[in-house]
């Protein structure tokens, strides 16, 4: 890995991460919150979008839609485990 990767992760969890944070009410994260929620639904969602074979577009913006997915369905299960 190198640093392009690394700052490539990084921004795209932060942009996933906001985003699922403004469309995700009910858990208010801070800036460093929605970078690791957003590089976690990264893997979360690159990893589902193989796993069932989704190819929705190419290059950082296909990245940006997994990671953002991931992202929604972690903040969505954090929800449902903070309610209980």
């Amino acid at each position: 890995m190198n640093l392009n990767n690394l700052l490539t992760w990084i921004i795209v969890g932060g942009i996933a991460g906001i985003l699922a944070d403004f469309v995700i009410k009910g858990i208010r994260l801070r800036l460093l919150g929605k970078l690791i929620v957003g590089i976690l639904g990264g893997f979360l969602g690159g990893w589902l979008f193989g796993l069932l074979n989704i190819q929705i577009a190419t290059g950082l913006l296909a990245q940006v839609i997994a990671a953002f997915v991931g992202a929604v369905i972690l903040l969505l299960i954090l929800r449902a485990l903070k309610r209980k």
